[in-house]
């Protein structure tokens, strides 16, 4: 065999490498679209939905006239999909990603409880239950559920400005490997301002303990959610929330950069001597 051939030959299996090391973390890539599942809470039945798809770049989720004599509240999900908006995309273990989005909330009744925001659930109960990062009409900016606790406005005292009604943040939710354990965790971002930046925490939230620890155990979507709590006093009673700019990209895991490197480097170094 040639030095070309020899060439040719290593490329091909380089690239055959790849291509199954790319598969533990291709799956994320298939997500196209996203569902809107109306009234996962139904408190107030004789409310009115409005509901708009137009993902990625916009998606909105909203109520009115939710005032009745009893009740508690109605809740909007939407999740990531990648069957064309059929049904949610259940992420695994291995889903590792980056994800972001716009998030502006509205509403005429200041008096209840409004919010909305990431939900990522949980059924299975695998990292602690569901996950919210969410933004509320008490000026809250936070994320609850899950492995952690983080309040990034001034009222839990955190480093940002309460949250005004109108205002759009961009959320971000990441789930990828702690470089300092090797533990599978979660990072939340406001506006690029990550959790625990400046304060001597990590970023990172852990699922476990130990490398490879924790498990998002098949089965959980991840989405957006908008909540309005019931007002009997307020007839008019109505708030959205806009999410817009969803972004949600793959990240591999360090074990297939380094299979990757692997591979890669002694070819560089190969084709330099031809």
């Amino acid at each position: 065999m040639n030095t070309l051939h020899r060439y040719t030959c290593k490329v091909t299996l380089v690239g055959f490498c790849l291509a199954a090391a790319s598969g533990a973390y291709a799956q994320v890539s298939s997500i196209n679209s996203a569902i809107i599942m109306p009234r996962v809470y139904n408190d107030i039945p004789a409310a009115v939905g409005s509901y708009n798809n137009s993902y990625p770049g916009l998606i909105t989720l909203g109520e009115s006239g939710v005032s009745a004599p009893t009740g508690y509240a109605d809740r909007d999900v939407w999740y990531f999909s990648n069957n064309g908006g059929v049904s949610p995309y259940l992420f695994q273990n291995n889903d590792y990603f980056n994800a972001s989005m716009s998030v502006q909330l509205t509403g005429n009744d200041t008096s209840i409880d409004l919010e909305g925001g990431w939900l990522f659930s949980n059924p299975s109960g695998g990292f602690g239950g569901d996950l919210q990062f969410i933004v509320k009409d008490n000026g809250e900016i936070v994320q609850f559920g899950g492995p952690s606790f983080y309040g990034f406005s001034a009222n839990d005292g955190g480093p940002l400005p309460n949250y005004v009604l109108g205002q759009t943040l961009i959320l971000g939710l990441n789930y990828v490997v702690d470089p300092n354990t090797g533990a599978n965790a979660f990072q939340y971002s406001v506006n690029g301002l990550f959790a625990n930046t400046g304060t001597g925490g990590t970023t990172y939230y852990d699922l476990g303990a130990g490398v490879g620890a924790g498990s998002l155990a098949p089965g959980n979507p991840l989405g957006g959610y908008f909540q309005i709590q019931n007002d009997p006093a307020n007839p008019n009673n109505a708030g959205q929330v806009v999410f817009d700019d969803i972004t949600i990209r793959s990240v591999p895991e360090p074990s297939t950069l380094a299979f990757l490197s692997l591979g890669i480097v002694p070819l560089l170094l190969r084709r330099r001597r031809i």
